[in-house]
């Protein structure tokens, strides 16, 4: 049922730097809330060159930041070659700040990075604090490897900052799959505030398919935004190249991000083989995902929440460069008989990724291998969503009265 509320606000941060995932989940998040409660406005910021390409519902927008690119070691650089990396940091971090005070929310939610890249929110979290606004920080279930992500907090004063500016902390899994923060000296009223919602499941839109979809039995190969996904794909184009047998037809999607060079070496080598359709980019990949047999992918966030909502096989090989994440949620999810696992070690021989995509066609959906199959993250997320502003109205209403 949806509910009325007196213009609400939200503001969501992503701040989108090597592919699709932050920007995607806030979109999920904010489309799922704007159907909840009727009066509810969501603006997104986001740093993703290609925000523009998605749609979105009525009271759900986005402010475009400058763009920077995360290098494969794990620095940064700005997208305008010709522009500074601290430049493109002061306007990213000032256009956020502006669009606080002008958007003036009732509740930020930070995807991902607590203090944004570089610490590019921390001015905005203490000025939003001191209005009153309640502050969210919202955890992918599993961040990176714990000795990773202790070493990157503890050099910028991470877990001390979540503690003074941080109302809650949403993880966006359950607490039987993994703890973001395991491993990581967590204070007592830091663990207090941290709510595991629970997997975001994903549905698909009403909207007709565009024409050039695929028809039937196919098996999706996804790497995401495609940044670091060029190895994969030249895996299965590798397979169905050596083995002759392999005759399932595949839909391999490049992904936005992908080197312009890799991607035209992919497509060429692509459109010599019968069973096989190369894509560059769809914007609306639960789609293809939904409608496929099975599916390939690295194992990023969205994707395997896709996997789930839909019930899809999937074969996962993820990478383990520069952050192990991947590695570590396909591990736990293979364990749990969720997802085939697959490393790129062994990708990279035909025989056997080729033996192990014709398995895929013969595995069970997640739900018949797994009890641990909850996707309740959106439905928990718009309860937390509703008692936050009930409590700000009755708050804002004693001030009034008094």
């Amino acid at each position: 049922m949806t509910r009325r509320l007196e213009d609400a606000r939200i503001l969501m941060y992503s701040h989108d730097t090597f592919g699709l995932g932050h920007l995607r989940r806030c979109r999920a998040i904010a489309h799922s809330l704007v159907e909840e409660f009727r009066g509810l406005n969501i603006l997104i910021i986001s740093g993703s060159p290609i925000a523009g390409a998605f749609d979105y519902r009525a009271r759900v927008d986005f402010v475009k930041i400058p763009s920077v690119i995360k290098l494969r070691n794990g620095e940064y650089t700005s997208m305008e070659q010709h522009i500074d990396l601290q430049e493109t940091l002061k306007m990213r971090q000032a256009i956020i700040r502006h669009t606080a005070e002008s958007f003036q929310p009732d509740i930020f939610l930070v995807d991902k990075e607590p203090m944004g890249l570089r610490g590019e929110v921390e001015d905005t979290l203490a000025y939003l604090k001191a209005s009153g606004t309640t502050l969210v920080l919202g955890l992918r279930d599993v961040m990176d490897a714990p000795h990773l992500l202790d070493a990157e907090w503890k050099r910028n004063d991470v877990m001390r900052k979540i503690g003074r500016y941080y109302d809650r902390i949403w993880v966006y899994g359950p607490p039987e799959f993994y703890d973001p923060l395991a491993g990581l000296d967590v204070p007592p009223q830091v663990r207090a505030r941290m709510d595991f919602v629970g997997f975001l499941q994903r549905s698909v839109s009403q909207e007709p398919a565009p024409e050039h979809r695929p028809r039937g039995d196919y098996i999706l190969v996804t790497t995401g935004g495609g940044g670091d996904g060029a190895s994969l794909i030249h895996d299965v184009l590798h397979a169905y190249k050596e083995d002759p047998e392999l005759t399932h037809k595949a839909l391999i999607v490049l992904g936005p991000y992908m080197p312009g060079e890799q991607r035209q070496k992919l497509l060429k080598k692509g459109a010599k083989i019968p069973y096989v359709e190369v894509i560059e980019f769809d914007n609306r990949m639960e789609e293809l995902i939904a409608d496929a047999r099975a599916v390939v992918a690295m194992g990023g966030y969205n994707t395997y929440c896709e996997i789930l909502s839909f019930d899809k096989p999937a074969l996962i090989v993820p990478r383990v460069n520069p952050r192990e994440e991947q590695l570590i949620r396909a591990s736990r999810a293979a364990e749990l008989g969720l997802v085939q696992m697959l490393s790129s070690e062994d990708s990279c021989h035909p025989q056997v990724l080729s033996q192990a995509l014709k398995e895929l066609m013969h595995r069970a959906p997640p739900s018949q291998t797994s009890q641990s199959l909850r996707l309740e993250g959106l439905r928990n997320i718009s309860q937390i969503v509703g008692d936050l502003l009930d409590d700000r109205a009755r708050t804002q209403l004693t001030v009034v009265k008094g």
